[in-house]
């Protein structure tokens, strides 16, 4: 591992290890998110809610049901037996009776259960409903109109209609929705609760019938949610409420606010929890970074060559050598003066055919050399060539000197 890399990964767990560190020392914010979800502790979750049923509850058997209205009332076998042509038969029988219940700021559940709801409403059972707004087959169903005050700095209670169970009002401006029934069918039509102040209430909280069956509906959802539970006595509201449940079979429509249904990622716990998601964040960012510097083209390592040997020296001594040991001194004379002509013609352009006058001044000129050295080298050149004796090793070193004189 190089020392640049070191350096990188030595920077990524310092910032990862910082982030973290951050994280886990400063106040967590809160979120005032309204989830609605069974699982948050948030202030608008229903955490504790889902946790005090037993307590909240205490004479209903309480079953959640995570699938639709229409799947939950009309078992799969039993889809085709139905008069799909005459949806609003109320002649339907369902394997279970009670109370269902859904407690959310908006509205969750689908047309085609929202219908299937009332046939089972009008075959003698309930439905108990805290949202904040309803789609238009109540309104036209059952008579009523929804509105809402939204003025800055109103005060707004919410209080029981019925004074045997107190006339405490509950403050419910944090989180509370403002909304109201504008308009009931007051002949098939109980208030139960109101909102708003001495000066100016609304109706927040019904019982209608529809059938043989009745629903109720209550209009600000915040009551059962964390915040409101556990401020002050706030819990008293929501129990006062839950007073008009009927007894027996409940069954809690929790669908899409459960958390059942949840993302198939590994990564899902990571991006869950602030720090390990910043953490995450920064790792990805760090990884991109250090892509980004080695993705340069880098030169690669030029390998150390040992230069070749030199063995033109080795091979003239070998050469050499062996011709110093046969004693030939003449065949070494003639290859100097060969090699010393050559390199005149090739160096000086000068022409060697003719070693006179004019070919010693010429050499003089482009050498520089004295002039007696030149000609005193001529002439061994010359009286070798013309000589017909043996040379012997006195003959060698002069010529070689005299050569030595002129071309080095």
């Amino acid at each position: 591992m190089n020392r640049t890399l070191k350096i990188y990964i030595f920077i990524l767990v310092v910032l990862v290890a910082g982030a973290i560190w951050i994280d886990a020392v400063r106040p967590k914010p809160v979120d005032w998110s309204p989830s609605y979800d069974l699982r948050d502790k948030i202030p608008y979750g229903l955490y504790v809610f889902d946790h005090e049923t037993g307590s909240l509850l205490p004479h209903n058997k309480v079953k959640k049901v995570s699938q639709t209205v229409y799947e939950f009332l009309v078992p799969v076998a039993d889809y085709d037996e139905y008069d799909y042509a005459n949806e609003d038969t109320l002649a339907k029988s369902y394997p279970v009776s009670g109370t269902v219940l859904h407690i959310c700021d908006n509205y969750l559940i689908d047309d085609q259960s929202t219908k299937e709801l009332f046939s089972f409403v009008s075959q003698g059972n309930t439905a108990f409903l805290s949202v904040e707004n309803l789609p238009k087959i109540f309104t036209d169903s059952l008579k009523i109109k929804i509105g809402a005050q939204f003025e800055l700095n109103t005060k707004m209670d919410c209080w029981m209609a019925n004074t045997h169970l107190g006339v405490q009002k509950y403050d419910m401006n944090k989180g509370g929705g403002g909304y109201f029934f504008s308009s009931i069918d007051t002949l098939h039509t109980t208030v139960l609760g109101y909102l708003g102040s001495d000066k100016k209430k609304h109706v927040n909280f019904i019982e209608t019938t529809f059938g043989k069956g009745h629903f109720f509906i209550h209009l600000e959802p915040t009551a059962f949610t964390n915040y409101h539970l556990l401020k002050d006595n706030h819990a008293e509201y929501a129990e006062k409420i839950l007073t008009y449940m009927p007894h027996g079979n409940l069954f809690w429509l929790i669908k899409d606010q459960n958390g059942l249904i949840e993302s198939g990622s590994p990564f899902q716990y990571i991006l869950s929890q602030p720090a390990l998601k910043w953490a995450w964040y920064l790792f990805l960012l760090g990884m991109v970074v250090f892509i980004i510097f080695n993705a340069k083209r880098r030169q690669r390592i030029i390998p150390i060559l040992k230069p070749l040997p030199n063995t033109t020296v080795d091979f003239t001594k070998t050469i050499g050598n062996l011709y110093y040991q046969e004693g030939n001194h003449q065949n070494l004379i003639d290859k100097k003066i060969i090699y010393f002509l050559e390199r005149i013609r090739n160096e000086y352009l000068i022409d060697t055919t003719l070693l006179d006058e004019n070919f010693i001044k010429k050499l003089q000129a482009k050498t520089g050399k004295e002039l007696k050295d030149i000609e005193h080298l001529v002439y061994l050149i010359n009286y070798q060539r013309k000589s017909y004796h043996q040379s012997i090793e006195s003959d060698l070193i002069e010529i070689n000197n005299a050569i030595d004189k002129i071309i080095n």
